[in-house]
């Protein structure tokens, strides 16, 4: 959600991230810098400061009548920062300004249990994200969520998510996370291959995978996830497969694949900008046909496709409470540097300078930066972008929670995606092909007001 800006690839559109307008892109598709992943409309760019008054008198008010709610963490620490990373992250960081931070973000979360939009709000789900929530020490972790939960009690959660870098987990450090209620680890592993690792800059080896497992294992966690990417800096189809066929030797109980993408502030887009690239990424024809492997090799051994990211053990038939509650609407309070938040009806994100954020805190205020009030069809649009992730849209629930037929709606959209194979539109719903589902976040903006088709996505 920091977490989380050029031409999208193929059947994607330009405009899709940040800058040039929405026309179809030409099937040579080499890899251009700009954002791809599709996390909000209207787009972040629409956002200002000039609407935090707006935002300000939803969280003085009291919470819309049966909104779920959640609590997004961001802990931006990490031993190294990744040449393709483009969250808001800190490296070398020494423990007196880490715990600094986390005084701050416990401090953050008590201000929002005396505000009337989210105190005393049952939680259905909490995500520590990042950055790397496992650099932490045992003693930092346990401290902030014993801070946090006297202010925002987790009875009845549903899911505790907590994203781990491999090389960065003790049996110890694992121990406690299971005891404070971590009901899925996602394991950051991105690739088994260490030249891949490596060029890339991870901070992990592969070793460090095998090391951690045992232990992992042995907890008996809820959920094992691990996230791959297609298209690191050094891939090739026999590292690519190497490492389907490692994760599957692990068995998760959950896989998230994600195409790369090089959103403008990482070093591989400057690089790629300067001409200074050591070697070629691979374009947006292998990324996706590298994906589909994945699909294929995992469906085969008993997986099923949850979204165009995920596939899940169909034995286990584990739920995404987080992915989905955000995609349908939530309201979720996204808490430290640069988070962004979703609540009333609201969207907003907080500062994302290091001494801005801890000065405002430490004064006790708030620490916004920008926010956005949408209409009543934006938040429509909002959840079908989202929810079209899914590889499907129930038109039912559509007409349930807004009275408006979306395939009605946005027939001319629909129409269009059917026309280049993206969809199929079968009765009540709307669904994605495989070649649809592989792109869906270069054919959201088909969706998109006029106004927003050609603005910068953040």
């Amino acid at each position: 959600m920091i977490e989380p800006e050029a031409k999208a690839a193929p059947e994607g559109v330009s405009g899709a991230g940040a800058g040039a307008g929405y026309q179809p892109a030409p099937e040579a598709e080499p890899p251009e810098v700009g954002n791809l992943f599709v996390a909000n409309y209207p787009p972040f760019s629409a956002w200002s400061g000039a609407e935090l008054p707006r935002v300000r008198a939803a969280l003085a008010a009291p919470p819309r009548p049966g909104a779920e709610f959640g609590l997004y963490l961001h802990l931006p620490f990490c031993r190294k920062r990744c040449k393709f990373c483009y969250f808001r992250v800190f490296t070398e960081m020494d423990s007196a300004r880490i715990n600094r931070y986390l005084a701050a973000l416990g401090r953050e979360i008590e201000l929002y249990g005396e505000l009337p939009a989210t105190a005393g709000r049952p939680l259905r789900f909490v995500y520590f994200g990042g950055g790397t929530p496992s650099l932490l020490s045992v003693r930092q972790l346990t401290g902030l969520v014993e801070r946090m939960r006297q202010v925002m009690p987790w009875d009845g959660v549903e899911e505790v998510t907590f994203e781990c870098e491999p090389g960065t987990l003790t049996r110890s450090k694992l121990e406690a996370v299971r005891a404070f209620g971590v009901t899925r680890l996602s394991l950051g592993v991105e690739n088994f291959d260490d030249e891949v690792l490596q060029v890339n800059g991870r901070a992990h080896l592969s070793a460090e995978i095998y090391r951690v497992m045992p232990w992992i294992r042995e907890l008996d966690f809820d959920q094992l996830n691990i996230d791959l990417i297609a298209g690191l800096l050094g891939e090739s189809w026999e590292t690519w497969r190497e490492s389907v066929r490692k994760t599957l030797d692990l068995a998760p109980d959950s896989v998230t694949i994600y195409q790369l993408e090089l959103p403008y502030n990482t070093d591989f887009s400057k690089s790629v900008l300067g001409g200074s690239l050591a070697q070629p990424l691979a374009d947006w024809q292998t990324r996706r046909a590298w994906q589909e492997y994945a699909f294929d090799q995992l469906s085969a051994a008993g997986y099923e496709l949850s979204s165009a990211y995920t596939l899940v053990r169909r034995d286990k038939r584990c739920r995404f409470v987080y992915r989905d509650a955000v995609w349908h609407g939530c309201d979720m309070l996204g808490t430290g540097i640069s988070s962004f938040s979703h609540v009333s009806g609201c969207h907003f994100q907080n500062t994302s300078t290091w001494e801005t954020y801890l000065g405002a805190v430490e004064a006790g205020e708030l620490p916004l930066d920008r926010g956005l009030a949408p209409s009543r069809r934006e938040l429509l649009t909002r959840e079908v972008a989202l929810q079209l992730k899914l590889g499907r849209l129930d038109g039912s629930y559509f007409q349930h929670k807004f009275g408006v037929d979306v395939l009605a709606e946005f027939a001319p959209a629909w129409e269009r995606l059917r026309r280049r194979g993206m969809l199929q539109p079968v009765p009540e719903r709307i669904e994605l092909t495989r070649r649809g589902l592989l792109r869906v976040d270069q054919l959201l903006p088909e969706l998109y007001d006029e106004r927003y088709r050609h603005a910068r996505y953040t």
